[in-house]
C-alpha cells in the first residue's frame, strides 16, 4: 500500500510540476492541478483560495460549480480556510460532521454523509508571506493512509502553486507597466498634435483655437472652411486628439485625390468580386475610422451621386460595401473640410443641401496667411527651427528678407510658406537667407502685382495670375512643381492654367 502511494505521490508531483509550467493562464493551470489531484491522490473538491486585500477567495475547484466557488470567499481568521489564511499554518479537520468551524459555505457537501470526510487545509506561501490556501477532501472509506503523508504531499504542492502565483502576478505587474508606457506615448502623440502647436498669436488665430477647444470635447460634426493650406488638415487632429476618441483612429481622406469611380469603394469598402480587380473584401474609410474619427478633406469635390451614401453615413451610422448586401454599423465622428463655396454650390444643384446642413453644425473659419500676417514671423522661426534640425544647418534671416516675407500675399497660405523656408535652407550657402535668396515670385514689385484700377475680384485674380505665372517660369513649366512652389496641388495649378489660358 505504501509503495502505490509513493508511485502515486511522484506521479501527481511530476504532473502537476508539468502542469504549473506549461503556461501563463494561472486559473487553466490550478484548475488542471487540482484534477490531477483527484485522479491521482484520490482528494475530491480540490480547491485553491486566494488572497483578496483583507478576504480570501476561491479561485478555481475541481469538484466544485461556478456558483458554488463564488460563495467560497472568507474573512481572515473565519472559518478553516480563513484560519489558515491568517495563521500561515495547516489545518486537518479528521471529521467535517463534528467540526464547528467548519463553515462549508460553498453548501457542496449536502448530498455526501460528512462523517467519512476529512478537510486538509495547508497555506500557499511565498518565503513568509502568505499567498492564499490549498484544501482538499479525503475520503476515508479505505484505510492506511495517514494525515501526515497527505500533509507533507499538499505542502509540496502548494509551494509550487505559490511559485506559479508570484510569476503571475509579476508579469501582470509588467503588462501594467507597458500599458502604463504604451498610454504615456500615446499622451505624447496627443501632444504632438495639440493646438498648443498650432503656430498663431494673431486674434483671427485666437477665436479658431476657441472654437476647436469648444468643439473637441463634443460629439458634433465639425466643417472646416478655409482657402487650401490653411492647415485645415493640422486643426482636424488637434480636434481629434483634444475629444474623448483620442485612443480611436484618425483616419483622412481627400475627396478630391481619386477617381470618381473609385471614391465610393474607398470610403465605403467593397465586397470580394463586387467589380474587375476586387479580388478580396476590403474595408473602407468610414469602416477603418469605427471609434474614432474621420476627416474628409475637399468635402465639395464629392461626387453628387455618391452624397446621398455619405448622408445616411452620418445619419444612420450604417452602409453597405460595394457589392455587398450586410448593413455595417459604425461609430464615426466626422470632420470636414472645404476650399470650396459650398452654398454656392448648392445654388447650382451641384451639392445637396440636407448634406450642407448635416456638415455645417459648427463651421470653422480658418483665415488666410494675408489676413494675419502678424504671425508669419512665428511661423518664419518655427520652420526654420524645423528644417535647420533635419538638414543639420544653422540658417536665420535677415530683416529685409522678414520684411519681403511680411509684404507678400502668400495665396498658397501657410504651405507656401513652409515650402518657401524649406527651399530656402535646403538651398542655401550662406548662414543668413537675405532678400536677394528669396524666390522671384516673392520679389516682384507690388506695383507690377497689384492693378491699380479694377475690381476687387479682378485685382486678386491678376495677382493670382501674375504668382502662378512666375512660379511656372521658375519651374520650367513643370507643374508639378511650380504646384509645391505656391502650396498647392497639381490639379488646382491645371485648373488655374486652363481658367487663365496661361501658355508657355
Amino acid at each position: 500500500m505504501a509503495k502505490d502511494y509513493k508511485r502515486q505521490e511522484l506521479s501527481a508531483l511530476y504532473e502537476i510540476s508539468k502542469i504549473l509550467g506549461s503556461s501563463l493562464d494561472l486559473k487553466v493551470n490550478l484548475k488542471s492541478a487540482m484534477k490531477v489531484l483527484a485522479e491521482f491522490m484520490d482528494m475530491k473538491r480540490g480547491t485553491v483560495a486566494l488572497k483578496d486585500n483583507s478576504e480570501i477567495a476561491m479561485v478555481v475547484s475541481h469538484g466544485l460549480t461556478e456558483e458554488e466557488i463564488k460563495r467560497g470567499r472568507y474573512k481572515l481568521g473565519e472559518g478553516i480556510i480563513g484560519k489558515v489564511a491568517k495563521l500561515g499554518s495547516p489545518i486537518v479537520i479528521p471529521n467535517v460532521g463534528d467540526e464547528p468551524f467548519f463553515l462549508n459555505k460553498t453548501d457542496s457537501r449536502r448530498e455526501v454523509n460528512k462523517d467519512d470526510i476529512a478537510f486538509l487545509c495547508v497555506p500557499i506561501k511565498f518565503k513568509s508571506e502568505v499567498l492564499g490556501v490549498l484544501s482538499v477532501d479525503r475520503l476515508f472509506s479505505s484505510k492506511g493512509i495517514s494525515f501526515e503523508e497527505d500533509l507533507r504531499l499538499l505542502k509540496i504542492i502548494a509551494s509550487l502553486i505559490a511559485q506559479s502565483v508570484k510569476l503571475n502576478r509579476e508579469v501582470e505587474k509588467e503588462k501594467e507597466a507597458l500599458l502604463e508606457e504604451t498610454e504615456e506615448l500615446r499622451r505624447r502623440l496627443k501632444g504632438k498634435y495639440s493646438i498648443g502647436n498650432v503656430i498663431g498669436q494673431s486674434e483671427r488665430m485666437q477665436e479658431v483655437f476657441e472654437s476647436v477647444h469648444r468643439v473637441a470635447a463634443s460629439k458634433a460634426t465639425a466643417l472646416l472652411r478655409g482657402e487650401s493650406g490653411t492647415g485645415k488638415e493640422l486643426i482636424a487632429k488637434a480636434i481629434h486628439y483634444m475629444s474623448p476618441r483620442t485612443k480611436g483612429p484618425f483616419i483622412k481622406f481627400n475627396c478630391a485625390s481619386i477617381p470618381e469611380g473609385l471614391l465610393e469603394s474607398e470610403l465605403l469598402g467593397h465586397e470580394k468580386g463586387a467589380f474587375t480587380g476586387a479580388v478580396s473584401a476590403r474595408k473602407g474609410k468610414f469602416e477603418l475610422a469605427d471609434k474614432g474619427t474621420i476627416f474628409l478633406d475637399e468635402i465639395g469635390d464629392l461626387p453628387f451621386n455618391l452624397q446621398p451614401k455619405i448622408l445616411r453615413v452620418l445619419q444612420e451610422r450604417e452602409f453597405e460595401r460595394v457589392g455587398g448586401e450586410k448593413t455595417i454599423k459604425v461609430d464615426v465622428r466626422l470632420i470636414a473640410a472645404t476650399s470650396r463655396n459650398l452654398e454656392e454650390l448648392v445654388k447650382a444643384s451641384k451639392f445637396r443641401e440636407d448634406l450642407y446642413y448635416r456638415l455645417n453644425v459648427v463651421p470653422i473659419f480658418l483665415p488666410a496667411l494675408r489676413e494675419r500676417k502678424e504671425d508669419i514671423p512665428l511661423l518664419t522661426e518655427f520652420f526654420l527651427k524645423r528644417f535647420n534640425e533635419e538638414n543639420q544647418k544653422n540658417i536665420s534671416h535677415s530683416p529685409e528678407a522678414l520684411r519681403i516675407l511680411m509684404e507678400y500675399d502668400w495665396p498658397g497660405n501657410v504651405r507656401e510658406l513652409e515650402n518657401t523656408i524649406e527651399r530656402l535652407v535646403v538651398m542655401s550657402h550662406r548662414s543668413i537667407i537675405r532678400a536677394s535668396d528669396l524666390p522671384v515670385a516673392l520679389r516682384i514689385p507690388e506695383t507690377t502685382v497689384m492693378p491699380p484700377k479694377g475690381s476687387l475680384k479682378s485685382t486678386i485674380e491678376e495677382t493670382e495670375k501674375l504668382r502662378i505665372l512666375a512660379a511656372l517660369e521658375k519651374t520650367a513649366w513643370v507643374q508639378a512643381k511650380a504646384a509645391k512652389v505656391l502650396g498647392i496641388t497639381p490639379r488646382q495649378i491645371g485648373y488655374k492654367i486652363l481658367k487663365y489660358g496661361l501658355k508657355k
